[in-house]
């Protein structure tokens, strides 16, 4: 087969739809190397995928402008990629260029989650309205439709009325990295860690909920510190807010553009793993912390159950005093910490890369047929 990609995000971004892209291409390459893969990229990083030589990467011309780049991407590339012999054409993160669907090529696209329809008061109003076009489109032309949770599928239909049948659930995979022992003294000595911590990954910001995590800390006397490994927004302000109030200084560490085999070390070294974000549309930082061996404890709420599978501990994410509790139960309870690692062990071996391309060369295969 010959496959083509919007391979925007796996050049472009460094984590979130970028590490979905990069994981999804490197395994593809790694487990069916007998099949061609051609990546579109509105612009070219190097050493962004593992053996990058080895994928035909097209992109416009680099003296053009950022946008003239955006709409090669968008509106161009359905009559460009006509003369390429493409067997099938994926949109890894939300997206299919405009047009395709006048095209003969099979098209599938992966959706992650409509979190913008259901929270729009994290969005911009301009930023929502050019998402739901872009996916309303995308779902509309695309042949199938991945959706990379059950959540996310019942979020297609209800709010883009999209037929049941069109759409596929397969949970998406992890690195590889996170499945294998890191140097952890070396990252400890890196990034100054404490010798123990709690540990929450994921941009900080006001959807994520970490400033719930400080509270049930403080108000459960728990001193141990906690580590944030994010991108910073807006919602830092009311972080450093309740930290200068509580004279938390020392106790609470930021961390951002953290590489993957670094973040594999930093879970690793973490007592406890936790993400109670309000709503996802799967959760990687449960499965990256139960692969490397670290408790988590996570939301009952959105996809975050489908997620953890029974090998993690659910919160509300706003019930502070439960939090503390569990928080304290994982710290103190050495039986019951050891049983969530051999339940977080197994849960994230269903998430290897090798299982999840095998259903994604599957879907393909069916596309053509």
């Amino acid at each position: 087969m010959k496959i083509g990609y919007d391979a925007k995000r796996a050049f472009l971004n460094t984590s979130g739809l970028g590490n979905y892209s990069r994981n999804t291409l490197n395994a593809l390459k790694k487990y069916f190397p007998e099949h061609d893969y051609s990546l579109y990229t509105p612009e070219i990083k190097t050493e962004m995928l593992e053996e990058q030589e080895k994928f035909e990467i097209i992109a416009p011309d680099h003296s053009q402008s950022g946008f003239k780049k955006a709409i090669w991407r968008s509106v161009q590339l359905s009559e460009e990629i006509q003369g390429h012999n493409l067997d099938v054409f994926h949109g890894l993160s939300n997206e299919l260029p405009k047009g395709i669907h006048k095209t003969s090529i099979p098209t599938l696209v992966t959706i992650h989650d409509l979190i913008f329809i259901r929270y729009p008061q994290f969005y911009k109003t301009l930023d929502r309205a050019i998402y739901f076009r872009k996916t309303k489109y995308a779902c509309n032309a695309a042949t199938r439709i991945l959706a990379i949770s059950q959540q996310t599928k019942d979020d297609i239909i209800d709010f883009v009325d999209v037929d049941p049948e069109k759409i596929e659930i397969i949970h998406q995979a992890i690195s590889p990295l996170f499945f294998e022992n890191a140097n952890t003294g070396q990252i400890k000595e890196k990034y100054k860690l404490p010798n123990e911590f709690v540990l929450a990954v994921g941009t900080v910001e006001e959807r994520k909920n970490q400033l719930s995590i400080i509270k049930a800390l403080v108000e459960r006397n728990i001193d141990m510190p906690l580590v944030l490994v994010g991108n910073p927004t807006s919602y830092c302000n009311d972080i450093h807010k309740y930290i200068a109030e509580k004279q938390l200084h020392n106790r609470v560490i930021f961390l951002k553009n953290i590489p993957e085999e670094d973040l594999a070390g930093i879970y690793q070294l973490a007592q406890l793993s936790i993400y109670i974000s309000v709503f996802e549309g799967f959760g990687l930082p449960v499965i990256e912390s139960m692969a490397c061996g670290c408790p988590v404890i996570t939301s009952n709420a959105s996809c975050l159950p489908e997620t953890a599978g029974g090998a993690a501990v659910l919160c509300s994410p706003q019930n502070i005093e439960d939090l503390g509790n569990k928080i304290e139960k994982i710290l103190t309870d050495t039986n019951f910490r050891k049983e969530l690692i051999l339940k977080g062990r197994e849960r994230a071996n269903e998430f290897q890369p090798k299982k999840y391309v095998e259903k994604l060369i599957s879907l393909y295969a069916e596309l053509i047929k």
